[in-house]
């Protein structure tokens, strides 16, 4: 799996920042919706991620593309403190 380090420099090659979300078990993101695509990548901990109605439960170092305009929710369904990447692309 690629290091935080390495994620951010590949996001900001393709025009994304990188952030770092970390959430207790139990949080829940309900119905975003952003101008902008979205890469989100999960580090550690359990999560569901719905998009436009779909669910999915990224493995550690799978990424997830969030299209601009999609609805989208991210839950941590594991036990214990999930740490998750999240990026937007930059406009301009």
């Amino acid at each position: 799996m690629k290091t935080f380090a390495e994620i951010e420099r590949d996001w900001a090659r393709r025009g994304f920042s990188c952030g770092l979300w970390t959430d207790p078990p139990g949080r829940e993101w309900r119905d975003y919706r952003h101008s902008v695509d979205e890469l989100l990548t999960v580090l550690e901990g359990e999560l569901e991620v719905e998009i436009d109605g779909v669910k999915y439960k990224p493995k550690p170092g799978e990424e997830l593309f969030i299209p601009a305009g999609a609805i989208h929710t991210v839950r941590n369904v594991g036990t214990r403190t999930a740490r998750w990447l999240y990026g937007y692309r930059r406009e301009g």
